[in-house]
């Protein structure tokens, strides 16, 4: 299964998300793909990958036709694997442009692999770019990360018509599993009782809060679990992964 966490929108969790979602998915049952769609690379770095090492990444793959099985590497985490982000996912529209079939690109180098992992989680880029198109193309779910902000939230109406369009448009079937409260503190009770009140059942019950670890978690290059295992965080993420799995078993039934 193939879970994207997407927003066209920066700086509202979308990479806090996918990684920690990505570690708490991860268990001795269960081996992850974490995908960094970000020209950033920002879920790779936190990953414990350097920068200067990001080759060979999903840009790799998706532009110069390299083999994904050896573009695959691991994480400290144990059955977390990734696919590394880099700078060259930044000209991916123009590489593609004459591509036939280019929105399915990421579909069809992931399909070698699903044999491998149960799931995908894909960081993806702050824009609904041709990327991020591949992105909903490839997904059988989302995860809309929100901050409780109003300019995201004017935002998310916005992408969910996006969403919508690139269905229609491109026959996809990706389900929203949910929008998840991020980033959230007492300032935000608001705008979080607004959320609700407008997508109601689409809201995750988890929201993950504003907390001093998972802003440290990037600097150490730890997912939450492995800097603060115990902390609300951990918990939150602990959550989420179990809220997902329950909204994705329609869809793997």
């Amino acid at each position: 299964m193939i879970v994207a966490v997407v927003n066209n929108k920066g700086g509202v969790g979308k990479t806090t998300t996918a990684v920690n979602l990505g570690a708490a998915l991860a268990t001795s049952e269960r081996r992850v793909l974490l995908v960094d769609l970000d020209s950033q690379a920002s879920a790779s770095i936190w990953c414990g990958v350097r920068r200067g090492r990001l080759r060979p990444s999903a840009a790799s793959v998706l532009l110069h036709d390299f083999p994904v099985e050896q573009a695959v590497r691991t994480t400290a985490t144990p059955n977390l694997d990734i696919l590394t982000g880099s700078i060259e996912l930044a000209s991916a529209d123009l590489a593609l442009g004459d591509v036939k079939g280019r929105e399915s690109s990421l579909k069809h180098a992931l399909h070698q692999l699903q044999s491998r992992y149960e799931f995908m989680v894909l960081d993806c880029p702050p824009s609904l770019s041709l990327i991020g198109v591949n992105a909903l193309v490839a997904a059988d779910g989302l995860v809309i990360p929100v901050p409780p902000q109003p300019m995201a939230l004017e935002g998310l109406t916005h992408l969910l018509g996006s969403i919508e369009t690139v269905r229609r448009r491109l026959g996809t079937h990706a389900r929203i599993l949910g929008v998840l409260i991020t980033m959230a503190g007492h300032d935000g009770a608001p705008l979080q009782d607004r959320l609700r009140a407008e997508y109601r059942d689409r809201i995750f019950h988890t929201v993950i809060q504003v907390s001093r670890s998972l802003q440290e978690a990037p600097g150490v290059c730890k997912t939450i679990f492995s800097h603060a295992p115990r902390s609300r965080a951990a918990d939150e993420f602990r959550r989420l992964a179990g809220e997902v799995l329950e909204r994705l078993r329609p869809i793997r039934a």
